[in-house]
């Protein structure tokens, strides 16, 4: 039976779309999910993450059928938004998964909230994503011409040109998902994204930590990974032959590889 999608408010009133799945007794298992997706681009391994784990996907504020409240975001307001959900589930400690962006929001969590994490894994993401003039065009782009100039250019970042010739299919989802954005909430985080410099706190991240990178990804590289790697008190790089959305590129590479970091606390 598929779950239903409750909503709980972050504690400046806007809503957040939460979905559950798995024993409500089990260690719970928090996913973020990329600029511009939903909690569905998790889809590939809810079936494997829930089979052991309480697993628990939120859509971003300004993404999918959470609210888009006017005005721009900031990574603190997206890493609160984080903790918001764990504390309407009552959850007290977590691992987290985040990509992309959610990866981002895990960054802040390992400085400002690490009492709540358990494990951390960091996918395809990076501690800064300068120059701030391309967040600011791209933001402005959106605004002005709306998702579908942005979803057709994203595919090929997002994917190997491989893997958009062989799964058409998976692509044209992914592309559906994008265009199903609220402009002004895209807009909202990607002034988030413009504004963060974790550079200077990845030093504090003691958490045990996975972080993961596509050998084929020129959004945020091996060497974006390795400076996280390398900062962190305690953390392993994982490189998967993908590009940015490596857990949709290799599905059961990216499970396999999560589930052993989380098991061996």
């Amino acid at each position: 039976m598929k779950p239903e999608t409750r909503f709980v408010a972050a504690d400046d009133g806007t809503r957040i779309a939460v979905e559950c799945r798995g024993p409500k007794d089990a260690p719970a298992l928090l996913l973020s999910n990329s600029l511009g997706t939903t909690m569905h681009m998790w889809r590939p391994q809810v079936d494997a993450f829930a089979a052991d784990y309480r697993l628990v996907r939120y859509d971003g504020r300004g993404q999918g059928l959470s609210q888009s409240p006017a005005g721009t975001y900031s990574m603190d307001r997206l890493g609160r938004d984080a903790l918001a959900v764990l504390d309407s589930l009552e959850i007290d400690r977590a691992h987290f998964c985040g990509l992309s962006m959610g990866g981002m929001v895990g960054q802040w969590l390992a400085h400002r909230a690490p009492e709540r994490l358990l494990r951390l894994v960091l996918a395809n993401t990076s501690a800064c994503m300068a120059p701030p003039s391309a967040w600011q065009q791209r933001l402005e782009g959106v605004l002005a011409n709306g998702m579908a100039p942005l979803a057709e250019a994203s595919l090929g970042r997002w994917f190997t040109p491989g893997f958009l010739a062989s799964r058409p299919d998976e692509a044209e989802w992914i592309r559906q998902m994008l265009l199903a954005n609220d402009p002004q909430g895209y807009a909202g985080c990607c002034a988030a994204i413009r504004d963060m410099d974790q550079r200077p706190t990845a030093v504090l991240n003691r958490v045990p930590t996975l972080v993961i990178a596509g050998e084929a990804d020129a959004a945020t590289t091996v060497t974006d990974a390795t400076f996280l790697v390398d900062a962190a008190a305690d953390a392993r790089l994982a490189t998967l032959p993908a590009a940015h959305l490596s857990n949709v590129e290799c599905p059961e590479l990216f499970a396999r590889a999560v589930l052993t970091h989380i098991a061996a606390s």
